[in-house]
């Protein structure tokens, strides 16, 4: 606690530990009262007890004190949430996309990364958005967390008050392999960070089609392996013949493979075409011991999706 890994830290924490205290208390004072009663006040034969029918001071006291505490806990939380919900107008803003099961940050020139880079002391608007089903960017160094909605942009920002690495969670159970659906923030110096933006002109330009590196020609599926990554199939689908999710990249191109096509098994070989209608019509042809998990919408482009084919080609 009062980490001051970002500037939420403090009020988060002082409002969570004062609400801590308050319970510890009447939780202790509450089960030593109860005791304290049975001993007391336990029934004993023939014995003459007196009735009441009220006690004003005790009422009050009972009605008073918890509603002050009620209020005092509502005016910290409030305070917080306040604070949380007035973003900056001078903040970075980077959209955090959620989906089956990776994140994938977008920054303000078109960059695309698994990894979220952000500078320290400068305030950041995170839009959270999802490709498929519910899920929750988390960051708990920072004491931030927003639902990821299909179909909602929700945002969420923070500060953050010293560099270092922190972990990112999706916080909302989204399927087989939500544990996995990890992620990483790094915090740097400002001035490291403008160096790094300036740097990723080049890899969002060759990730939109343009060429990295002074228009040279680049080889068929060169870019497959960011492709991938940054498209989240690496989530379902390994590249080392591992099982995961859905089946392997590796080793598929050119082979027969044993697949369900409207409730038919069978056999049709991994050429291009098969490969594209895969990708793009995942349900069609599913392979055969693999469960029908509906695929997030990637928008490929022509020239994406040509690079992917490639890429898983050279997968032998």
């Amino acid at each position: 606690m009062f980490s001051g890994s970002s500037t939420f830290v403090s009020e988060v924490d002082q409002a969570f530990l004062f609400i801590l205290i308050i319970s510890v208390i009447f939780f202790v004072g509450i089960v030593f009262a109860m005791i304290y009663f049975v001993v007391r006040y336990h029934h004993k034969k023939n014995q003459t007890v007196s009735q009441s029918s009220g006690n004003l001071t005790l009422e009050l006291l009972w009605t008073v004190i918890p509603t002050i505490l009620v209020l005092a806990m509502f005016y910290y939380g409030f305070i917080g949430y306040r604070n949380m919900k007035t973003i900056p107008p001078d903040a970075l803003e980077i959209q955090a996309l959620g989906r089956m099961w990776s994140w994938l940050y977008t920054y303000e020139n078109g960059y695309q990364t698994d990894t979220l880079t952000v500078p320290v002391g400068k305030p950041v608007k995170i839009r959270v958005e999802s490709a498929d089903v519910l899920h929750s960017f988390y960051i708990p160094a920072f004491r931030i967390k927003q639902d990821a909605v299909p179909g909602m942009k929700n945002y969420v920002w923070f500060e953050a008050t010293e560099t270092g690495t922190f972990d990112i969670f999706c916080a909302e159970y989204c399927g087989d392999r939500h544990s996995y659906m990890l992620s990483l923030v790094k915090v740097v110096p400002q001035e490291e960070y403008a160096s790094w933006y300036d740097g990723t002109a080049q890899f969002a330009s060759a990730a939109s089609g343009g060429a990295a590196g002074g228009g040279a020609e680049r080889k068929p599926g060169s870019r497959g392996p960011m492709l991938v990554k940054i498209k989240g199939c690496v989530a379902c689908h390994s590249i080392d013949g591992s099982p995961l999710v859905g089946p392997t990249f590796k080793g598929v191109f050119g082979h027969q493979v044993a697949v369900i096509t409207d409730g038919k098994e069978r056999e049709i070989l991994a050429d291009e075409e098969y490969l594209r209608r895969s990708i793009l019509e995942p349900q069609t042809d599913r392979v055969k011991g693999f469960e029908n998990i509906p695929m997030p919408p990637q928008n490929l482009t022509e020239e994406e999706l040509a690079e992917i084919i490639a890429y898983i080609k050279e997968l032998q």
